[in-house]
């Protein structure tokens, strides 16, 4: 067996590929309008050779509400090199930091449509670092 991919749901597709593409660094892989069932799925990668897991967004045309948790779920965890450098870039690309990587390991993020992002340091943690070590948590990740 060999994992393919989650599916989000997303309200504004210009939106959701500013924060996945845009601020997380993924790559679009492909995309796919289905005007039949008014949808559209885009398909992101990380781009890293040998990673071929994949984050499907799937962009109802006729979607005006937003998702609430029961129509998409707990969260995506992503590696990165440097959980500081990920966090400045984010916050720079205007993103909320919610769960700050106070111990150098682990921070939370959310989308535009709140789909929880876990971010986690490759290898060891990082020694602690402000402003991240002294920053709390806010909202809900």
């Amino acid at each position: 067996m060999r994992f393919l991919h989650a599916m989000v749901r997303v309200r504004d597709l210009d939106r959701a590929l500013d924060f996945f593409v845009g601020a997380l660094g993924l790559t679009e892989l492909r995309r796919k309008d289905h005007p039949q069932g008014r949808f559209t799925l885009v398909f992101l990668g990380s781009g890293a050779p040998g990673d071929d897991a994949e984050i499907e967004l799937t962009h109802n045309w006729d979607q005006t509400e937003p998702y609430t948790g029961g129509r998409n779920f707990g969260h995506l965890a992503f590696r990165v090199d440097d959980i500081y450098a990920t966090c400045e870039r984010l916050e720079a690309h205007g993103v909320a930091i919610l769960r700050p990587p106070r111990d150098g390991y682990m921070a939370f993020v959310r989308s535009p449509d709140e789909i929880s992002i876990e971010l986690l340091q490759r290898g060891e943690a990082l020694p602690p670092k402000e402003p991240w070590a002294s920053r709390k948590n806010q909202g809900q990740w």
